[in-house]
């Protein structure tokens, strides 16, 4: 194997723990090389070099007796290495139009804008059962940049389904205007009118994802 191969290899492989933190939160370097394959020495020089570059961080845990955990999640740094196609300039709109014209009309703004969003999506997902149409919702979240996915919610606990955005593609905007987190869940509900929508998780109170339970309606 050549240097530029080797070299290759590796960044292939940070990007692939960047992903893996991305989708499952805080966890250890030994969940990280049992997951992704590779010995748990590569793993740690990999977690230093990331944590060097300022694109990971870490916190000490102790669990029971014996030596302290170490868990390694994504720095806001490390978040902002996938896509987003919003950030600085919508904040700076929206900025400006609360300094004009005030918090109501960024508000009203934001929720026509949200309604406008879910018509398209409900013309995109068209009929069919449940699942069918959250696979197509799930696609339509991917091509925005929310690396989405939807599982069976029994594997949590509940009935029908968990919806789950690893990435938030809006993340500056929902920082600084955290209202449109509540339009992104009056959005589900409206696309998916026959079933109740439920938040689970959210990124803007330190989850490392936002998760909504969607049920069908009785």
């Amino acid at each position: 194997m050549t240097l530029s191969d080797t070299r290759a290899e590796t960044r292939s492989t940070k990007h692939d723990i960047l992903e893996y933190l991305l989708k499952h939160g805080q966890v250890k370097a030994v969940q990280l090389a049992k997951s992704l394959q590779i010995s748990p020495q590569a793993v740690r020089r990999h977690l230093k070099d990331l944590e060097e570059e300022g694109l990971i961080e870490h916190r000490v845990k102790q669990e029971g007796l014996g030596r302290p955990n170490y868990f390694y999640g994504l720095s806001r740094a490390g978040r902002d290495r996938f896509p987003n196609r919003y950030n600085d300039f919508a904040v700076s709109f929206l900025d400006t139009l609360a300094e004009t014209a005030g918090e109501e009309q960024v508000k009203e703004v934001l929720r026509k804008q949200w309604q406008k969003k879910a018509h398209s999506y409900r013309d995109r997902l068209g009929d069919g059962s449940l699942p069918e149409r959250l696979a197509r919702l799930v696609n339509l979240r991917k091509e925005e940049g929310y690396m989405a996915e939807v599982i069976p919610a029994t594997d949590h606990g509940h009935d029908g389904f968990l919806l789950t955005e690893h990435h938030c593609a809006i993340a500056d905007v929902a920082e600084s205007f955290p209202m449109v987190c509540g339009n992104e869940l009056e959005m589900f509900e409206e696309v998916l009118p026959d079933c109740t929508v439920t938040r689970t998780q959210w990124i803007n109170e330190g989850e490392h994802q936002c998760g909504y339970i969607i049920q069908a309606k009785d």
